[in-house]
């Protein structure tokens, strides 16, 4: 039956609980409306049995107590609490002295609505970071007409997330739509009249001028709550692969967290929905007694205007990558340790991407030379 009591929900922001993802995508386009990216009604809550206090925050975990205080001083008793608080997205640069408006996180609701706003009419737009949501954006404002100019400190697109194979096709697939790319670059200076944005100065010396700046540099952990608390925290809180933190009444999951990986051995924390819900799922689990460890394969997938790219396992110890080809320019890169698969990327190639989930959960024995061979149906390795 489950967990039958009541369960409270402290959700921080005014807005019901909703997906990002949508944020830096089709959201921006005005085709969808706030609530089309409710991850329930407002009517769910109620019939689950789910308190839901928006607007509110949790400032300090009192675990001998075995209660969370507001910022409004309110106190809240819990038999078990599970955090779940995410990541924040990098601070912009002090060096910047006063933000002026035009430049923007893009993290929240509330920044992704002034975005929105902003860009009712095509505009100029200068994008700061090469990751998945950096390049989601650039996608999505050249779509509808923006001049779009993508910055990015490394040497080539998406440097954490892919291979330099399927980020070079990425970064010609965004040049080829109209996207200027600057690679190895940032932000040297932003330029303002009356407070209001006209302008960025890369640190190669190029002036672009611009009516938006969009910063997607990345995120960090939210873990100052559980840190305060004494529980253990690295580069996210520390949980064992049951979503328990040290203190067995407390769970954590989600970007929030680091977890045991399995497939890699050591602790990782990651970014990605995938995980969020994996370890939602775990973590219910063990509150109603039912604990099973969490150790599915990591997967990454980012939907763009131009391409789907997709990313099921670790790149970490990679020595050989085949590449097997799909139809009209699909295609999707293997890559092995030591003979053993250890990841796949793909481009347009979903169904290369549904069996390699399969082939990687079931630790299925694909060798390098069969992937090579475009005849061998490598579904076959699943029956062995």
């Amino acid at each position: 039956m489950g967990y039958q009591e009541q369960i409270t929900l402290i959700n921080g922001e005014r807005d019901l609980p909703y997906q990002r993802p949508p944020l830096s995508k089709a959201f921006l386009t005005q085709n969808l409306s706030p609530d089309d990216i409710l991850l329930r009604p407002d009517r769910f809550f109620a019939d689950a049995n789910v308190r839901l206090l928006s607007g509110k925050r949790c400032v300090k975990i009192d675990r001998r107590e075995r209660a969370v205080e507001l910022e409004d001083s309110r106190r809240l008793r819990y038999d078990s609490l599970v955090l779940a608080i995410g990541a924040r997205a990098r601070s912009l640069p002090k060096s910047f002295g006063a933000i002026p408006h035009g430049v923007v996180n893009l993290r929240t609701l509330d920044e992704a609505r002034f975005v929105r706003d902003a860009l009712r009419s095509p505009k100029q737009v200068v994008i700061v970071g090469g990751g998945l949501i950096g390049l989601e954006m650039a996608s999505t404002l050249s779509s509808i007409g923006c001049h779009v100019s993508l910055v990015e400190f490394h040497g080539r697109l998406m440097a954490r997330s892919c291979s330099p194979g399927i980020a070079e096709a990425i970064e010609q697939l965004h040049r080829t739509a109209g996207v200027n790319v600057y690679l190895e670059a940032g932000t040297a200076e932003i330029h303002a009249m009356a407070g209001r944005l006209h302008g960025v100065t890369l640190t190669n010396g190029l002036r672009v001028e611009t009516d938006i700046c969009l910063f997607a540099t990345g995120a960090s952990p939210n873990i100052d709550l559980a840190h305060d608390a004494g529980l253990a925290c690295g580069n996210g809180i520390i949980v064992d692969p049951f979503m328990r933190t040290l203190d067995p009444d407390i769970l954590a999951v989600g970007d929030c967290t680091t977890f045991p990986s399995v497939q890699l051995g050591v602790p990782v924390r990651l970014e990605c929905i995938q995980n969020a819900h994996g370890q939602a799922a775990t973590a219910a689990a063990t509150l109603v007694g039912a604990p099973a460890p969490y150790i599915v394969p990591p997967v990454f997938w980012s939907n763009q205007r131009l391409c789907k790219f997709q990313r099921v396992g670790f790149l970490d110890g990679v020595d050989l990558t085949v590449r097997r080809e799909g139809e009209a320019g699909a295609f999707s890169l293997w890559h092995f340790s030591e003979r053993r698969l250890r990841a796949v990327e793909s481009l347009n190639s979903v169904h290369d991407q549904a069996l390699a989930r399969q082939l990687l959960v079931k630790q299925a024995p694909v060798t390098p030379e069969q992937v090579a061979d475009p005849q061998y149906e490598l579904r076959a390795a699943l029956l062995n």
